[in-house]
């Protein structure tokens, strides 16, 4: 079916109705930010998300007026860590630099907003929606359906359905990515002594600490996973500019030492800092190595670890010490 065949399935209203809305979060502009080409936002956003929330949690730690939300209490960071924060900060501004080199010769620049046909696009999904409603509804309703409804259903799904899927999509093959080489990385003694330990020297996280990695492992786990999420979920810009900063900040979160009840970052999802920070513990070290947004592939392969758990475990040992 062309272009042709299915403008033909609409009526002139509906046509115009799907040519004249747009939804709220969508923007005409060229480019989000006038002065920055939205292939530049891409980079830029993840860089300035990671600042801006490990500053709010840094100005958190000093005046402690969320300390009774504190995984573990101040002297604990300063005693326990094995670098500096200076360290850290060195660390992860060469990650993010090498981050976004990369992404410079990745990114492409793309026509958006009203430079795109919008209505072409949503016409070249129309006979997908159509063979959709025949296998479930019957040709008869179908046909019914698309006629009263038509243009509701294929604005909802151009607008609506397909970019909430490529957005979890996406999140799916960064936790899937993620978890296998996290994993390898633990299981693998040469990986862990040479890459991952670097990581581990904060046996207690906070938020600007989230990216302090060795570079290859930076390179592989973090640059390289969002590359492959991106490439797999077939993003347009606007949409990997979403799904970098969200990870972005799902990370930092993840590292900031804190459980907070109201933090959103943390109640829509199992995988929060204080499941986190057990994997940043000794006991939990082979455990919990899903990240950054759920927690399947620990509950799934048998990894997951709780407080309760730790618990179980202290008191099951406490009474063989007896």
């Amino acid at each position: 079916m062309n272009l042709t065949d299915a403008s033909a399935l609409f009526s002139p209203q509906q046509l115009h109705f799907l040519s004249t809305n747009t939804p709220v979060y969508y923007s005409p502009r060229p480019a989000l930010i006038s002065w920055l080409p939205d292939h530049f936002a891409a980079l830029a956003a993840p860089v300035a998300a990671y600042w801006v929330l490990s500053l709010i949690f840094h100005a958190v730690d000093v005046s402690g007026c969320l300390d009774k939300y504190r995984i573990h209490d101040s002297a604990e960071v300063a005693s326990r860590n094995l670098v500096s924060r200076g360290q850290v900060i060195r660390a992860v501004i060469f990650q993010q630099i090498v981050q976004t080199v990369l992404g410079y010769w990745w990114m492409e620049e793309s026509v958006s907003g009203a430079g795109v046909d919008h209505l072409d696009a949503m016409l070249r999904r129309a006979p997908s929606l159509l063979r959709f409603l025949q296998w479930t509804l019957g040709e008869e309703i179908a046909g019914r359906v698309l006629e009263t409804d038509g243009q509701l259903l294929l604005y909802a799904l151009y607008w609506w359905a397909i970019p909430v899927a490529k957005f979890f999509f996406g999140m799916f093959i960064i936790d899937t990515w993620q978890y296998c080489l996290h994993r390898s990385m633990h299981m693998n003694t040469f990986l862990y002594k040479k890459l991952h330990s670097v990581h581990h020297r904060l046996y207690v996280p906070y938020a600007f600490g989230a990216l302090y990695n060795h570079p290859i492992e930076g390179f592989f786990l973090d640059t390289l996973g969002a590359v492959i999420a991106e490439a797999l979920a077939n993003m347009s810009t606007r949409e990997a500019i979403l799904l970098f900063t969200v990870s972005t900040l799902k990370t930092v979160d993840d590292h900031c030492g804190y459980k907070i009840p109201w933090d959103p970052l943390q109640f829509f999802s199992s995988n929060n800092a204080d499941y986190h920070d057990i994997h940043h513990q000794i006991i939990g070290i082979k455990s919990n190595f899903s990240q950054p947004f759920f927690i399947h592939w620990d509950a799934i392969l048998g990894t997951r670890m709780t407080r309760q758990d730790i618990a179980l475990r202290r008191s099951k040992q406490q009474q063989k010490a007896e």
